[in-house]
Parts: structure tokens; sequence; C-alpha cells
């Protein structure tokens, strides 16, 4: 099943400029309303705090880097892949170079179903985009957590998540992935992405706004 989201996919010029450059691209402000917090990280009490509203639109561009754990054959693996990012509510569209060992990839969710086309795969279908990048890739990365996670808030999934002393976002949990974030000066949104997993498993995502 092909899904269309050519009013909002990424543009490439932006994604290559990006690459060349490394240039933060900066968008309008946005903004966050945040819990309340003391000069030590606390702890956000689900509805008892008032939290950063999650981002309904967002275009973006960066790096990702995913690692696995050794196996018997191999030791630990991994790749990187430069990414441009649009998101339109629940529905993105996300748009890799230099990907995952099977060429420029391009993967679309429209809330119901996610489809990956690339060179060496074709097209692929899934029900969630976590199903289908392990599938394309044997990769593994929380997608469905991070347009909450760009947003600067936790998922509604999420556990314990942790506030700075300037009401940020900085780890949160979700299931088995443990996400910490970094941020550039006073910045609201994070700019850099770590989940990891007792398993092995990393992703590291640098974000420009």
């Amino acid at each position: 099943m092909s899904v269309s989201l050519s009013s909002y996919k990424p543009n490439k010029l932006t994604l290559l400029t990006a690459m060349a450059t490394a240039m933060v691209i900066t968008s309008g402000c946005q903004s966050l309303k945040t819990a309340s917090a003391t000069n030590q990280p606390t702890t956000m009490q689900g509805q008892n705090a008032e939290q950063p509203k999650k981002l309904e639109s967002f275009d973006i561009t960066g790096k990702i880097g995913v690692t696995m754990p050794a196996n018997d054959t191999s030791g630990t693996q991994g790749g990187s892949a430069f990414y441009a990012w649009g998101q339109q509510d629940d529905r993105f569209a996300i748009e890799l170079i230099g990907a995952l060992g099977i060429g420029k990839t391009n993967i679309e969710y429209n809330g119901q179903t996610a489809t990956l086309v690339s060179e060496k795969t074709g097209t692929l279908t899934a029900n969630d985009p976590e199903t289908l990048l392990k599938k394309a890739t044997g990769w593994q990365a929380p997608i469905s957590q991070m347009p909450y996670w760009i947003s600067g808030r936790p998922a509604p999934s999420d556990s314990a998540p942790q506030l700075d002393a300037q009401n940020r976002l900085v780890s949160s949990v979700n299931g088995e992935w443990n996400a910490s974030f970094t941020y550039k000066g006073d910045d609201k949104l994070p700019s850099k992405i770590s989940a990891v997993r007792s398993q092995g498993n990393k992703v590291v995502m640098t974000i420009n706004h």
C-alpha cells in the first residue's frame, strides 16, 4: 500500500545543504509550557504537572546513528544516515541518505500504515514504523516516541521523565528504552536525543530545528 505525503515531504535540497554545510536550520519559536522544577532534576508527575505541548508540525534535519549489540558471529554493528523529517499531526515522511546499507530510503506513516521504499528493498509496508525499520534493516529505534521527544516532552507511554532547572526534559524511560536529551544554550527544544536499551541497542539523533 503506497502512502502519499507529498504536501509535506522533506525538501531534498534542504537535506543536501544540511549534509554539505552542517548548518542549523532555524524555525519559528515554539512556545512550550513546562512543569515546575527546582534547582535539581525533578520528576514530572503525570497529570499533576504541566507539560510542554507536542508540536503539531515540524521540519527538521540532522544525522542519526544506530548501534546494535554484538552477536555470535560479529562484533557490535551499526550505521548512520543523514535525514530530513517532515511531521504533520500523526503523519510523517522521513528521507534518509547514506542509509542503513540499503541506499537512499524513504519512510512514510499515515497514522495507520508505515511504508518504506529503498533501492535495495523496493516497497515494504507494516503497521508501525518500528516493525518496518527492523524488517528492512535490522535496526531498532523508538520512532513512534520521537515526535514527542523532538518537542521536548515525554511520550504518553513514558515513565519517570526528569526535568532540569529550566524545566526542560533531560531524561525519560519508554519500555526498554532510556532516553536522554541535550540542549544548546537556553533552547527549549533538544539538539540531540540519545536512546539506549540494556540489550546494547543505541540510537543517537542530532536535530537541526
